[in-house]
This record gives structure tokens, sequence and C-alpha cells, in this order.
């Protein structure tokens, strides 16, 4: 079953409580896996899903990436504090494409300490890399110790794309992370490719209809 896989996200600056509530009302109706929205919604969503599986994913750095390391972490720790089950930080992408290893992984191990237990998903913006960026950014990624590479905030040029995804996810067996494919999966069919590419979590504001075409396939 799609619901399973699908992070039901909306992080629109235009968001209001009663979007947020609504789209907590949808994950628990369609049983998604997780909402992924906003830290400033992290407790109203953390009270509405109170004894329901799904979990409140928040992000950090978004959507350029570009806060220093200390800022993360801080930002991090208030999420988990507020009720954040999972962290999806976005990577310096200047910092990476420069070559500034270190500063990169400092940058996520941050992260991924201020969060403890939570699971830290790293947004490495695919659409601005080429291959050998992509690889890289996998290799520190899994140096710093986050659980996933995540394809695109979703917020740039391009989304996430099934060759990404492959690549990605090729990369990433060999390192212990996994794939969340987010930006652009608006049907099942895509959805399904991303999937089968090697995805084991997807974003996308259009979770309701993905199930509901899951449901007619």
């Amino acid at each position: 079953m799609i619901e399973k896989y699908i992070e039901h996200t909306l992080l629109k600056p235009e968001a209001t409580t009663a979007d947020i509530i609504k789209l907590c009302q949808e994950a628990r109706e369609h049983n998604f896996l997780g909402v992924c929205i906003n830290p400033c919604f992290v407790p109203l969503a953390k009270h509405l899903l109170a004894g329901t599986a799904v979990k409140v994913v928040t992000v950090v750095g978004f959507p350029l990436g570009c806060d220093e390391p200390e800022v993360k972490a801080e930002a991090t720790r208030r999420a988990v504090q507020n009720g954040a089950d999972e962290i999806d930080m976005v990577i310096n992408v200047g910092a990476l494409k420069g070559r500034d290893n270190a500063y990169v992984v400092e940058d996520i191990r941050q992260v991924v300490a201020a969060a403890g237990k939570a699971p830290v998903k790293v947004i490495i913006e695919a659409c601005l890399l080429n291959e050998e960026e992509k690889i890289r950014a996998c290799r520190m990624i899994a140096q710093a110790g986050a659980a996933f590479v995540k394809t695109s905030t979703g917020f740039n040029k391009g989304g996430a794309t099934v060759e990404d995804v492959a690549l990605l996810s090729g990369e990433a067996k060999n390192l212990g992370l996994r794939v969340k494919a987010a930006g652009g999966i608006r049907d099942y069919a895509t959805a399904k490719a991303m999937l089968k590419a090697g995805a084991e979590r997807l974003g996308c504001s259009a979770g309701v209809r993905l199930a509901e075409e899951e449901a007619r396939a």
C-alpha cells in the first residue's frame, strides 16, 4: 500500500493552522507514514496525531540550507523538544559544490547530535548537483551519521527524478543510508516509479490523490 511510504507534506509559507489541521486529519484517515510540516506547527501536529502511528516530521535550514551549523542544531533541539519524530535538514549546497567537505560533514553531524534518537534526512537539492556531487554528498551524509539522503526541497528548479533516485539508492545501499524522494510526485505512476527505483519514503503534498489512485488501480 502506497500509504506506508508517504510523508504527507505541507511546507508552503502561506499554510495556516486550518491547513495543518486538515493535513493531519487526512494523514489519520489514510494512515500515512507521517506528515512533514514547518517547525512552528510541530506542537499542533503532535497534539492532533496523538495516539496514532503517524510520524511528525519537520524541516531545518529550509529551504536554502545556509544557516550556520549551530543554528541548525539549535533548531533541531527545539523541534525534537516540541515533539518532532524526524528531522529533514537541508545540506549547505554551496559548501558541497565548493568541496568544503569538512564543513558539510560537521554541519550534518551537529544536527544528528542535536536530534538524538530522531532520524535525520539530509536534503541535497539534487537539481543543483552533478553526479559526482550527489555521490560525494551520500558519502558525507553517511559519515556524519544521518539516516537518509533526500532528493529535494520542492522549492528549487526541479524535484525528484527517477534517475536521481536510482543513482542515490545505488550509492546509499553501500553506505547504510535510505532514500527519500520529494518534489513533484503528483500521481500514482510517478510514486510507483520512485519506489521501484529505490526510494523508501515519498514526500508529497498529493498523498490523498495517490492513495485514491491506488484504490482505483
